[in-house]
């Protein structure tokens, strides 16, 4: 089996950022002001308007509104399922074929 980093979205439409191809999104988990502006209901529920809020502050390379207009909408929802699981426990996601990197090594 196969372990993935929790953090990280593999693109089934790889998309152009910069005139570059970029096939693999990293998301890193958002602190608290981060947040701001923005309601954990709406981002638990995968709003788009709020995930796509919040996206541009977390991912690498960056991807603004114009690149994520460009996602496919598989890709996009991969995107925003990472995303919801940074707001579970640590002990919640044991056992999953996950890796969970430590806030240490992050």
């Amino acid at each position: 089996m196969t372990l993935h980093a929790l953090n990280r979205v593999t693109l089934q439409d790889p998309i152009e950022i910069d005139g570059k191809p970029v096939a693999e999104i990293e998301l890193r988990k958002p602190g608290t002001g981060e947040l701001r502006g923005l309601k954990l209901t709406d981002l638990l529920q995968m709003d788009v308007d709020a995930m796509s809020k919040l996206i541009p502050r977390i991912s690498q390379p960056y991807l603004g509104p114009a690149e994520l207009a460009r996602l496919d909408p598989a890709d996009f929802a991969a995107i925003c399922v990472v995303v919801t699981t940074f707001f579970a426990k640590r002990r919640q996601l044991e056992g999953t074929a996950l890796t969970i990197p430590d806030a240490e090594t992050a």
